[in-house]
């Protein structure tokens, strides 16, 4: 295949409410790939779950991207040796549907190569109550959280204000991009974000709010991986949310972070054991707070982006830039990794003869 073009089945958009980010980074991995040995096929999926040919695809994306597209026709089908026209999937799909790990175990069932996490990886890194859990067995400090379900807000208000206390933050469980997030200060409105966070998921966790910088460290590897340089966001004022992050651009990233090498490579360190504990392949964003409060260890790890945004703006690729690894490089290595993990995995038995 090394001698061949690679025919890259894109896949973006999908059923979230990041939906919009999806498209944003699609068109960004896109235009990025080299046309002379990649061939790009986007395939959209609606919010409704429809999942669009390559033509209506390439018709929602911006101009430079939709150029670059093929529109050769595929088959996609969940049983395996059926599917056909392209070599391997990029599914740039954030939040449900996408990165929890139901697309993966598709992708699996029909025996594609994929970028990213397999199903487990995947459901662990979106479920921020269950990766905690896992990051406590593994002794990785992060903050302690509460769990509160659909139907039990009100039961759980005096127990999340004698645990996590004020400021708190209020988080759907399954989400990213700061989608559905509320910093609460008072009872008032930690039952509105409680409220609010569950139209978007059934479960949701609180944590408490903690005066800290915000560093993030890119991971890409499967048996082997590696840690770019973190880097640090300054929001000036407020916290990273969704507007900030892909509406105004408004936050700084300060790349490398002014870090001591001590912590930069306690940082790194804890970056790649946060994605083995997650069984996690391919590529993940995580993403912690350093601080002095004497409450908490001095770095926590927040959580972990299994797909990361891909957009001009996100951090994962301008991380892997001032680690050496620019973005059209990026694309190449992952495509490579996925084509490397699905080689692994079709050498395994299936027989005990």
């Amino acid at each position: 295949m090394a001698s061949q073009t690679i025919r890259v089945l894109v896949l973006f958009g999908g059923r979230s409410s990041e939906h919009e980010v999806s498209v944003l980074s699609a068109s960004s991995v896109i235009s990025a790939l080299d046309s002379a040995r990649y061939e790009a096929i986007p395939i959209a999926i609606e919010r409704s779950g429809r999942w669009l040919d390559p033509a209506a695809s390439a018709s929602l994306l911006p101009h430079e991207a939709a150029g670059k597209c093929s529109l050769r026709e595929v088959e996609i089908s969940h049983q395996p040796g059926c599917s056909r026209g392209f070599d391997v999937v990029f599914p740039v799909l954030h939040g449900p549907y996408g990165e929890d790990g139901r697309l993966q175990g598709l992708l699996d069932m029909a025996g594609l190569p994929y970028v990213g996490s397999g199903v487990l990886g995947s459901a662990c890194g979106m479920d921020k109550d269950v990766m905690k859990r896992l990051f406590n067995e593994s002794e990785i400090p992060t903050l302690p959280h509460e769990t509160v379900l659909q139907g039990e807000a009100e039961e759980s208000v005096s127990r999340i204000e004698r645990n996590a206390g004020y400021p708190a933050f209020v988080k759907p469980a399954n989400l990213g991009s700061s989608v559905g997030i509320r910093r609460v200060e008072n009872r008032e409105a930690l039952v509105g974000a409680l409220g609010y966070a569950h139209e978007f998921d059934t479960k949701v966790i609180v944590e408490p709010g903690i005066e800290a910088r915000e560093i993030e460290c890119a991971v890409i590897g499967n048996q082997s991986p590696e840690a770019s340089l973190p880097g640090e966001i300054v929001t000036h004022g407020g916290f990273y949310d969704y507007e900030t992050k892909y509406v105004t651009d408004s936050a700084e990233l300060i790349a490398p972070a002014k870090l001591e090498t001590e912590r930069v490579e306690a940082v790194r360190d804890l970056a790649v054991k946060a994605f083995r504990a997650l069984d996690c392949s391919g590529l993940a964003r995580v993403d912690f707070f350093i601080t002095d409060d004497p409450r908490w260890p001095s770095i926590v790890v927040n959580e972990v982006n299994t797909m990361p945004g891909f957009t001009s703006i996100s951090m994962f690729p301008r991380m892997w830039a001032v680690s050496g690894l620019p973005y059209e490089r990026l694309i190449e290595r992952l495509l490579a990794l996925a084509l490397e993990r699905h080689a692994d995995a079709s050498s395994l038995r299936f027989d005990i003869a």
